[in-house]
């Protein structure tokens, strides 16, 4: 497989190593350095391209790849605003498209165990939900594009919760998100409900940056030669 590399930090950098050593081929890679290259032309010499850029770079990338017609895996997070402009390009350029906020496996297991959790959950009022994210000091975001995620699945099934806020308690309808910054932490996801007898805790943990960038060469092949909007979901199978 042919691969676009959009953003070459440190998640790009990952990506490249682990692609290279499945054998795919790197044809282009895009940095702040040589954003001159970035082309609708070029991106036609790969099969797929995998952005982990900028929000505020992220949506032009995305409008060159429906240009080119090439397939691509969307890491980038806080764009939301232009997600529904974004779709309706794709569809109407005859793209496709996987955007996520976390393309770890493990991460979107975790994201259906919190789902299930907040089901059975969603009528103990004796406990109160919180959560946490943890990231290393240079991520852009906070909280985290997988936090939201949590959030507002989390929100979408328990019915005591309207809302999500990034600090500390402020109403019973309103879900709380602490985002803590320290050095050299790829992502820790802390989902806790708490009675005045005993707490529930769900927790995932990131080793590395490996298993997003697994994740994401995962999802680059499952799209290739597709046409349309997916999610990680369509890629692992989840569908009850």
């Amino acid at each position: 497989m042919k691969i676009a590399l959009l953003g070459y930090g440190k998640m790009g950098k990952t990506i490249e190593k682990i692609a290279l050593s499945e054998g795919h081929e790197i044809v282009l890679k895009i940095g702040s350095k040589n954003l001159h290259e970035l082309s609708a032309e070029n991106l036609r010499k790969a099969d797929v391209a995998i952005e982990f850029s900028t929000p505020q770079t992220v949506v032009t990338n995305l409008m060159l790849c429906f240009e080119a017609g090439t397939p691509v895996v969307v890491g980038t997070t806080a764009w939301n605003e232009y997600k529904v402009m974004v779709e309706e390009t794709c569809m109407r350029s005859g793209g496709a498209m996987i955007a996520a906020s976390n393309f770890s496996v493990g991460v979107n297991i975790f994201f259906e165990v919190n789902k299930y959790l907040a089901s059975l959950m969603n009528h103990r009022h004796t406990y109160r939900a919180s959560m946490s994210e943890i990231h290393h000091t240079a991520k852009l975001d906070a909280p985290s594009g997988t936090a939201i995620t949590l959030a507002e699945d989390l929100i979408n099934i328990h019915h005591r919760y309207k809302s999500w806020e990034n600090h500390v308690f402020t109403s019973a309808e309103v879900l709380s998100i602490n985002s803590i910054r320290e050095p050299d932490v790829p992502g820790t996801h802390v989902i806790k409900y708490v009675s005045f007898e005993d707490e529930i805790e769900i927790k995932h943990t990131a080793i590395n940056r490996d298993g997003f960038a697994k994740g994401a060469i995962m999802a680059a092949a499952w799209i290739h030669n597709k046409k349309g909007i997916f999610s990680m979901k369509d890629v692992l199978g989840f569908r009850y």
